[in-house]
């Protein structure tokens, strides 16, 4: 059995537990999975505190509904990812809890691509990172820089480099790859 099998079975228990109204199990089932159910939620949302308040209104949900849980239909923790990933696609859709900018901070949002120059250009001539990411091609540095300093998404760093987004997925993990190898 490995590690994987024995955390579904635990949270299996704990969901079975959950169904006939026991709070503390509720409690364990949270303490469990409420890191890995955040974090999946953040990248559907893109803000945190978005994806905590689609966790809590899931485990909400889960309370009411444990009954409901299948096994036979899969793990509980299955059925818990996917009710969090369907709160969280209903609250992008609803767009309720989504903040209206004005084109005018859409404009300097933009321009931050300048920072991932400017962060490179900082690095001093003897700074090993300087020197690997300066082996790497341009787009791939790029795509680096854009993401890990700007903090861009895939989507955006592709628009902004006009190139599809598996192809600049593809230059970050090969480009990261390459630093790694470059500094070990």
């Amino acid at each position: 059995m490995s590690a994987l099998d024995d955390r579904d079975r635990f949270c299996d228990g704990l969901l079975t537990r959950v169904a006939r109204g026991d709070r503390d199990a509720l409690g364990d089932l949270f303490n469990s999975e409420a890191g890995r159910l955040i974090a999946i939620a953040r990248r559907i949302l893109r803000r945190s505190e978005l994806a905590e308040e689609a966790v809590q209104e899931s485990f909400i949900a889960v309370w009411r509904n444990a009954a409901r849980f299948d096994p036979a239909r899969g793990s509980a923790r299955a059925w818990l990812t996917t009710i969090v990933r369907n709160r969280a696609l209903n609250m992008l859709r609803d767009g309720s809890r989504m903040d209206l900018v004005s084109e005018d901070e859409i404009a300097d949002y933009h321009d931050r691509s300048g920072e991932a120059d400017v962060a490179y250009g900082a690095l001093g001539e003897s700074d090993a990172l300087r020197h690997c990411l300066g082996q790497l091609e341009d787009k791939k540095r790029s795509s680096i820089l854009l993401a890990y300093v700007v903090g861009f998404s895939h989507g955006e760093i592709a628009a902004k480099l006009d190139a599809p987004v598996g192809t600049v997925k593809a230059w970050i993990r090969r480009g990261v790859i390459s630093l790694q190898e470059c500094l070990s």
